[in-house]
């Protein structure tokens, strides 16, 4: 169904001006609470750190065509924006198309953008705070697949231990180092586990069957404190360094931001970069280079700083109730 046919369009104008109203209020919240707008470029040496997303790769040629390098389409301009904090920028967010290969589905699309900010001198609790009045600046109610979420009610705040024990009556602590413990516990509660599985997949299975569903609903949710392992940017826990302080945003069960209190340790970052590439190029068969710019930045001296990524086209989708994310495209690819 060609989404530029007038008819088909007429159906998608609702929620495209609704997305125009949310864009002002974004930059007006962002505004107003002197945060600076920046841009970096697309073009990344390293795409992400993550080792189950997927970059888009190109080749920057030189002027005569003799010689080309090869770039990736950003899956999040989180790199570039730390150098800016390296650099002396405090308070700064950015809007902008991030692009992530082998994703589609009504909530994931190749090509989507976000609202990614960061802020100098600051960890994971005031980002929360952010995100709390964020959302009811852009809306008084989110709605998905029948269920609500009110802004202003109050928000749920768990960490991901407590989320498993509540709800899948596993307990993470003993499973951290235990594969095939974990993958009997997920057997037991019916989530299916198979040889080949990483520790993380079955985390994320057990994620998707019994957790997510419960997250967001009637208020939004902060699920907080991950293992380090699935953390590659975030600093360790002082209290308890198998993890990390980042934290994700749940609404209506749908994930809407991820967030750190950010890693400055260059030697760390490194090695965990090294680790997840390794891990890449086992599971998939391809690895990014690092980004040796970002390291030296870091090694310059990061501030102390927390950042977060919130999916646009998914907040726009809560706010107008709208099922599917190319209802909230201009132009879906």
């Amino acid at each position: 169904m060609n989404w530029f046919v007038p008819e088909n369009f007429a159906q998608k104008l609702p929620f495209l001006m609704a997305r125009s109203d949310t864009m002002c209020k974004l930059r007006q919240f962002f505004d107003s609470s002197d945060f600076h707008a920046v841009e970096t470029s697309v073009l990344q040496v390293m795409p992400c750190a993550d080792v189950h997303i997927h970059g888009f790769k190109t080749a920057l040629k030189n002027h005569d065509l003799s010689h080309a390098r090869d770039l990736y389409l950003q899956t999040s301009p989180e790199f570039a924006m730390k150098k800016l904090l390296v650099a002396g920028m405090d308070k700064i967010y950015q809007i902008c198309p991030v692009f992530r290969n082998a994703e589609g589905s009504r909530l994931h699309s190749p090509e989507f953008t976000i609202v990614e900010w960061y802020r100098s001198g600051a960890d994971y609790t005031a980002i929360m705070d952010d995100c709390v009045a964020l959302l009811q600046s852009v809306s008084d109610e989110y709605r998905f697949d029948g269920h609500v979420c009110d802004p202003h009610a109050q928000w749920e705040k768990i960490t991901v231990c407590e989320a498993f024990a509540h709800y899948a009556g596993i307990d993470l602590a003993l499973c951290l180092n235990e594969l095939d413990a974990f993958k009997e516990c997920a057997s037991s509660i019916g989530v299916r586990a198979v040889a080949q599985d990483q520790w993380d997949d079955v985390f994320h299975a057990v994620m998707a069957a019994k957790i997510e569903p419960n997250l967001g609903q009637g208020a939004p949710t902060i699920l907080y404190d991950y293992p380090v392992c699935l953390a590659a940017l975030a600093r360790r826990k002082p209290d308890d360094t198998r993890f990390a302080e980042r934290f994700e945003l749940y609404v209506c069960g749908v994930e809407l931001a991820n967030a750190f209190s950010e890693l400055t340790d260059d030697k760390e970052q490194r090695a965990r970069f090294e680790a997840d590439m390794a891990l890449k190029a086992q599971l998939y068969g391809e690895q990014y280079p690092l980004d040796e710019e970002f390291l030296a930045a870091l090694e310059l001296g990061m501030p102390e700083a927390a950042g977060i990524a919130l999916g646009v086209d998914r907040l726009i989708m809560l706010a107008t109730g709208a099922e599917d994310i190319s209802q909230v495209l201009w132009a879906p690819i």
